[in-house]
């Protein structure tokens, strides 16, 4: 029997923002009557008890939810750990998200997280490895999970393919989703000096299940990715080329530095609805 696409297997949430801990009075003061659903990064939430629990299950019981790790380090030569993928679980049995991700990347070696999102070598070899343990996580998990291309400052002289071909390959052989950032597509196109619609055109429309929006820094000669701007015009450009090729997917404003009020990101977060909503009208005529 032929399996349904994953795209088809994910919702459409609509449009969304990642909650931060500066939001959580607002929210519950029904100031996000704007937002859809929300992002939670998960790694917020392990553990026992206490103030960021009681806001979890408060917003959850109000709004749909999706979890967003930065510790998986599933591109590791490292051992999986699994005692921080039971907390994972743990946090999704108790959150209910709709899926959760991670990024393509590793973070540390022996045991050490540099808390920093570092890109993989483009070869056969990571594909294989990474895909590998993708699967486990996912199976371990028994969710849908989405996996993130990385914004990038260097490359690697083994690489064989370009990272859109690599992203494809690792979420084809793994059977799971892109949560495609399209500003970090940007930014890595800038760094890189690659056509980012190129990029979009090179990722399977049936595989990507989430977009991320964000600000960066631009230093002139190359783009840090720091979350702690709003979007600036090119990236909503490319997003109206992204919403154009793969459709209906669940979008969302990232603000982890200079976080603004929320009725700030709010409107932000409107101006990607006026962005996308026409498009998908037109798209569904």
């Amino acid at each position: 029997m032929e399996k349904t696409p994953l795209k088809k297997r994910l919702p459409f949430l609509g449009f969304g923002i990642g909650l931060r801990t500066n939001h959580y009075e607002a929210v519950l003061n029904d100031q996000a009557s704007d937002v859809d659903w929300f992002e939670i990064l998960s790694e917020n939430y392990l553990v026992a008890g206490g103030k960021p629990l009681y806001f979890l299950d408060a917003i959850r019981e109000r709004y749909p939810m999706v979890m967003h790790g930065v510790s998986l380090s599933v591109g590791s030569s490292n051992a999986l750990n699994w005692e921080y993928l039971a907390q994972l679980k743990k946090l999704a049995d108790r959150a209910r998200p709709h899926w959760f991700s991670d990024h393509l990347c590793w973070t540390g070696i022996d045991g050490k997280n540099i808390h920093d999102l570092l890109p993989l070598p483009y070869t056969e070899e990571a594909v294989a490895h990474v895909a590998d343990r993708i699967r486990q996580v996912q199976d371990y998990m028994e969710r849908p999970m989405l996996i993130e291309n990385v914004s990038s400052y260097l490359t690697y002289k083994d690489s064989a393919m370009r990272e859109w071909e690599f992203l494809t390959a690792i979420a084809e052989r793994a059977d799971c989703g892109i949560l495609l950032d399209i500003n970090n597509v940007y930014v890595s196109a800038f760094n890189h000096d690659f056509d980012p619609v190129e990029y979009l055109n090179g990722v399977p429309v049936d595989r990507v299940g989430q977009f991320h929006l964000a600000g960066h820094t631009n230093h002139g000669n190359y783009i840090i990715d720091s979350h702690d701007h709003p979007v600036i015009d090119p990236v909503w450009e490319l997003f109206a080329q992204a919403v154009r090729r793969f459709g209906a997917v669940s979008s969302m404003i990232e603000r982890d530095d200079n976080i603004p009020p929320l009725v700030e990101l709010c409107a932000e977060l409107d101006h990607a609805r006026s962005i996308a909503q026409p498009i998908l009208e037109e798209l569904a005529a």
